[in-house]
């Protein structure tokens, strides 16, 4: 569970402290040293003694005390490196005494540590929990909800809501199309009705035909069993009948390799349906279709391909898994119910009739519509809702589950308990994305998250783990590989991407959040705390949080908490979410540096402050600091002592004082939006990855020769200020920089700008206006992504640009361009894959000649502008017109866009 991955970072982090802080750490090293040692001699038991916590509390309670034992050992080395760093401002006599002290006492506490760590070593033993790796790996628990879960094509649904659409397609896709054998997914998150709608279409007149006498239904289940499963199977295809009793136990009799055999033998020359529904892991589909892991194209010897329209119907929550069982299929993604067809399915289970609620009692009617929303489009959630509340229609009854709703929807034992039935893709999550997962339940609820802020944050958390420790660019890719296997598993919902197909925005589902808020209690993982109004006035000061909580996150009344007394002195993440957009004084902040001393996340953004209080500057151990959207307009100068900071994120201040240069662990930099142009020395930070916010003066005052891990840069302000070829020449130096942002003020303009000595350079957004657009040669060679805004150019850019020949991605925004044509030549852009036009207001016509753009899939215009040529466009996957922008219609546009089942605005059909 988490609880692994968070021992392994924590004791890998306490090995990088005996290293980094060997200086402050001689006088405790030997003691400090061997409990690193002990700590990792645990951590071998502690992965096995993770999957069992479910099913036994002996052992969830043994993983408790290893956890606190860890935490312990991290408080103490950190308090001892902050003790350590405040004696270096005593004078000598005094600073040597006290520094007998405090190394007198943290070795005592690591004695005592190790000694409790005997302690809880020795009773793994007295406990009979020392052989943790032998015997079932299934918990109790989870095997009688997967009992009950346990499905059958028979037992249909009587009320069905929303599904109709989704149906046909699935027909259409199990009866027609390829006669190759394939393999269609549903996939969803837990309760979204995978299963009904597989039994919808598995009992479908037309599946009937389409399959006669060879269909079956087979169970998988987190406890794939493949010989259990070919059982399911062949009692439904083979034994029909109590007469073949006797060869049934025969078959029986057979191993597991033999009844694949067996089946596949009897499904080679039939045309067959056959349903896995709730296949968890692409290991699991390998085994039952024994796929070689070598080779997942292999179709498998167990399903054979007979090539007459043979199909398997699979129901998942994970994407991953459709994509492996058949990479030519397009899994079938189940959508959260609409408010109206939520309410629909629970006045069908509620008030036993689908849409007939008038004659009911209003206040009923009000509440049941509130309840329904907290459902959030989930069929399960809301199925269990309204079979509940039918057993009872009285006021009193269904007040007391509106006020208490998370709790029955909560409900355990049996097959209605929604949290149970998602607590599986939680229990089913490797250890390294449950800490992710928890991460989560920090933010308020339909909270849209920023993702490159979520990557930050887990990095600086030390949830994101790789080979290469020390790559933080590489932890970056790692972390958004972690959003989208979270995304695949169906535990986070996206809310926005972007046109090159990655996440920008993402949310959690309320009951999701609900789970990830109840799985951190459970680990300690934050606070525990009244979400909906964590500080009311019925919770005394000193029990707001316990003493040994780590995160905090608090969503309102920020007056009262910088008020109240703080008895956790040992939090490392404290959020803030000004959802009620209060203002926050100075006064209020100075807090935190006060009674939260080994902080190491800190993000206050959207909160409103007049300035940040220099006691911020004693926090050494802080990794993360977010100050956008605070209203700051300076930092103290104690800024500059914050020497473990990894990433300050702020915009909008007056100026950013000089002391940034000292901060030599900084990684990440965003200090948009700077007033002032005053010097800024930024070229110590030798371990810096993203610059975002610095102007052209300030840039060209620093030698960037010394940045050698800078890849990605943003630079405002007034370019004249600067040397062009001096500039070029700076951004060149740059061996790792992928990204360039050069963003002119108004009063400023770019010249024809010279950049085909950026070799490595392969984004670049130019905003501002441009007195003549660079010549093709005059690009950087390896440029895939081009963005040009406000530009103003006079001239039509695509003769230019459609010559640069990696080119994947080009956006013209507003006033890029001020013509009122655009042409684009036959061979042009002849790798463009997205092209993307964004209120060019000027533009009339843009003409597209025969054999430009060959490989163009997605086509953006958010302009008053004609486009002829689109029908030429074969590869076209996407296309999106609104406003008043036009596509001639003309029968061989209209055939590629229907062809591609492309996106065209209504608009387009009046014109």
């Amino acid at each position: 569970m988490a609880t692994e991955a968070l021992f392994s970072f924590a004791v890998e982090r306490l090995g990088d402290k005996l290293i980094q802080e060997a200086n402050f750490l001689k006088d405790v090293s030997r003691q400090a040293d061997r409990l690193h040692r002990d700590l990792r001699a645990m951590q071998c038991f502690l992965e096995e003694a993770d999957k069992k916590q479910e099913e036994d509390s002996r052992v969830r309670n043994w993983v408790s005390e290893i956890r606190e034992a860890v935490y312990n050992a991290e408080d103490i080395i950190d308090m001892f490196i902050l003790n350590a760093q405040s004696l270096r401002t005593n004078f000598f006599l005094k600073r040597g005494f006290k520094k007998l002290i405090n190394r007198y006492k943290v070795g005592k506490k690591i004695e005592a540590l190790q000694l409790g760590l005997l302690d809880i070593s020795n009773r793994r033993e007295a406990l009979g929990i020392q052989n943790i790796g032998e015997g079932t790996s299934r918990s109790a628990q989870i095997q009688m909800l997967q009992d009950l879960r346990r499905s059958t094509p028979d037992a249909q649904e009587q009320v069905v809501v929303g599904l109709e659409k989704e149906a046909d397609k699935l027909v259409n896709q199990l009866i027609g199309g390829d006669l190759r054998r394939r393999v269609i997914s549903l996939v969803g998150m837990g309760g979204i009705g995978k299963t009904t709608l597989a039994k919808k279409v598995y009992n479908h007149t037309q599946v009937l035909k389409h399959c006669p006498g060879c269909r079956a239904w087979a169970y998988v289940s987190q406890d794939c069993r493949p010989r259990d499963v070919y059982m399911q199977i062949i009692k439904q295809l083979v034994f029909t009948s109590t007469n073949d009793q006797q060869v049934l136990e025969m078959v029986e009799k057979l191993q597991e390799h033999e009844l694949g055999d067996f089946l596949h033998g009897h499904l080679k020359v039939k045309r067959y349906l056959i349903v896995l529904d709730d296949v968890w892991s692409c290991r699991d589909w390998n085994s039952l279709a024994k796929v070689s892991s070598n080779d997942p194209d292999c179709l498998g010897n167990v399903f054979p391909d007979g090539g007459n329209g043979s199909r398997l119907l699979l129901t998942t929550r994970d994407k991953d898994v459709a994509l492996h069982a058949d990479a030519r299929s397009t899994p079938q993604e189940m959508q959260l119910l609409s408010k109206q067809k939520s309410w629909n399915l629970f006045c069908g289970k509620a008030f036993l009739d689908h849409v007939d609620a008038d004659r009911y009692p209003p206040d009923l009617v009000q509440l049941g519509r509130e309840m329904v929303d907290k459902c959030n489009g989930l069929p399960l959630a809301i199925v269990a809702l309204g079979g509940l509340l039918s057993k009872d229609m009285s006021h009193t009854e269904w007040r007391k589950v509106h006020d208490n709703i998370n709790a029955y929807l909560a409900k355990q034992g049996s097959q209605t308990g929604v949290m149970t039935v998602l607590n599986l893709s939680y229990i089913d999550l490797p250890s390294y994305l449950k800490p992710c997962f928890l991460h989560l339940s920090l933010f308020p609820e339909d909270y849209v998250i920023s993702t490159r802020k979520l990557f930050l944050l887990w990095i600086t958390e030390g949830f994101v783990l790789s080979a290469e420790q020390a790559d933080q660019q590489r932890m970056k890719v790692t972390a958004e590989v972690y959003l989208n296997e979270l995304i695949n598993r169906n535990l986070i919902q996206v809310v926005r991407m972007s046109v090159n197909a990655r996440v920008v925005e993402c949310r959690v589902h309320d009951l999701m959040r609900e789970l990830a808020i109840r799985k951190a209690k459970e680990q300690n993982f934050f606070g525990t705390h009244d979400i909906a109004n964590p500080l009311s006035s019925s919770t005394s000061n000193s029990s707001l949080f316990s003493s040994k909580c780590r995160r905090q996150s608090i969503y309102s009344d920020m007056e009262r908490y910088a008020s109240v007394e703080h008895n956790t002195p040992y939090l490392r993440s404290l959020l803030l979410f000004n959802l009620g957009h209060e203002i926050c004084r100075i006064s209020q902040l100075d807090f935190i540096g006060k009674c939260f001393k080994v902080l190491r996340v800190l993000d206050l953004e959207g909160v409103e402050v007049e300035s940040l209080p220099s006691i911020v500057g004693t926090l050494i151990h802080l990794r993360y600091l977010g100050l956008r959207h605070t209203g700051l307009k300076l930092l103290p100068l104690s800024i500059g002592n914050l020497r473990s900071l990894q990433t300050l994120d702020v915009n909008n201040l007056k100026q950013v004082p000089n002391v940034i240069w000292k901060i030599q662990n900084m990684i990440y930099l965003y200090m948009e939006g700077q007033e002032d142009d005053i010097p800024l020395k930024i070229d110590t930070l030798e371990n810096l990855q993203v610059l975002s916010g610095i102007t052209f003066k300030q840039w060209i005052q620093n030698n960037s020769s010394k940045l050698t891990c800078l890849g990605k840069l943003k630079l405002q302000g007034r370019y004249e200020l600067v040397e062009g070829v001096e500039f070029w020449t700076s951004i060149a130096k740059l061996r790792v920089l992928k990204s360039l942002y050069l963003m002119a003020s108004e009063e400023s303009s770019f010249p024809s700008l010279a950049m085909d000595s950026c070799l490595y350079l392969s984004k670049l957004d130019i905003k501002g206006h441009m007195q003549k657009l660079s010549e093709t040669f005059q690009f950087p060679p390896n440029l895939s992504q081009l963005t040009l805004d406000s530009c103003r150019l006079d001239c039509d850019p695509m003769p230019i640009l459609e010559k640069l020949p990696k080119l994947l991605t080009l956006r013209l925004r507003a006033e890029s361009y001020l013509g009122t044509e655009m042409h684009v030549s036959a061979n042009g852009f002849p790798q463009l894959k997205v092209l993307q036009l964004f209120e060019l207001s000027n533009v009339i016509n843009l003409n597209i000649e025969k054999g430009a753009m060959p490989w163009l899939m997605q086509l953006h215009c958010y302009s008053s502008t004609s486009i002829s040529g689109v029908g030429k466009l074969s590869n076209l996957v996407k296309v999106k017109i609104v406003s008043n922008s036009t596509i001639p219609v003309t029968r061989r546009n209209v055939k590629i866009l229907r062809k591609n089942h492309l996106y065209w605005d209504h608009s387009c059909d009046n014109q």
